[in-house]
């Protein structure tokens, strides 16, 4: 499928697992390659759960890049397969396309690897694409970027 276009803003992305809602968490502690990104239950205070989607570069049909909304120079790195979050230049972040799923979109890296949420409390992997509900993401906008 084609990637459908995202409009630039602070996301939150809720993971379609069985049970109350989860969501796309930064852990607080770094570890190897920075904090695990997490799917976790709302937050009281969002700080770690609201994400800057904004294109890579200002053409169309850019990959996206995402960030953290309260500490905007932390972004989601891929390395191992794992999604995290670490302070690296604009250039070092992963880019990701999204493709329109029932009940959602799957978010895809560049290399064409899916988000994969297992379970609530389980680190974000990127597998290879498959028709599961554990890849598929429902993005709630929050606000506009410089509406903070």
């Amino acid at each position: 499928m084609p990637p459908v276009p995202i409009r630039p803003g602070v996301y939150k992305f809720h993971a379609h697992l069985i049970g109350p809602t989860s969501v796309l968490t930064a852990t607080e502690y770094a570890v190897e390659h920075g904090a695990p990104v997490i799917t976790d239950r709302l937050n009281p205070l969002p700080i770690e759960q609201e994400w800057i989607v904004e294109p890579f570069e200002p053409v169309p049909g850019s990959p996206y890049v995402i960030r953290l909304a309260a500490h905007d120079v932390a972004g989601l790195v891929d390395t191992e397969g794992k999604l995290w979050v670490n302070n690296v230049a604009r250039e070092s972040l992963a880019k990701f396309t999204f493709e329109s799923v029932l009940g959602g979109v799957k978010v895809l890296s560049e290399k064409g690897l899916a988000w994969r949420a297992a379970h609530r409390g389980a680190q974000v992997e990127l597998t290879e694409p498959k028709p599961e509900f554990q890849e598929t993401w429902t993005l709630e906008f929050v606000r506009p970027v410089d509406a903070e």
